[in-house]
């Protein structure tokens, strides 16, 4: 692995659902995340009213070593691959500033 090389796995999920994200993710090896609330394009009507819903979104920063592993347990935990659960994605990234790590002893 070149010096600085991430991945950043983005998962989307039902309002609620975020702290979990994160500490699947801890236990395959990630060390923090972020979490951010979005709310969903899709509007659906509940007797008469529209409804927004709301949804958590996890940012995930990952040495890219580790970043398929963190993922494959994200989408086992959650379910992502049954309808209606979320979704997760990953970008590789070209720069990552500012991450200061504590050299192993």
């Amino acid at each position: 692995m070149k010096p600085n090389s991430y991945k950043l796995i983005i998962t989307i999920v039902n309002k609620g659902k975020a702290g979990k994200v994160v500490d699947v993710s801890h236990k395959a090896g990630a060390v923090g995340g972020t979490i951010l609330v979005g709310h969903g394009a899709a509007v659906r009507l509940l007797l008469g009213i529209s409804v927004e819903p709301e949804k958590d979104i996890v940012l995930t920063l990952i040495e890219e070593d580790r970043a398929q592993v963190v993922l494959e347990a994200i989408v086992q935990e959650m379910d992502l691959n049954a309808p209606h659960k979320g979704i997760a994605f990953v970008l590789s990234l070209d720069q990552v500033i500012g991450i200061n790590r504590i050299p192993e002893q």
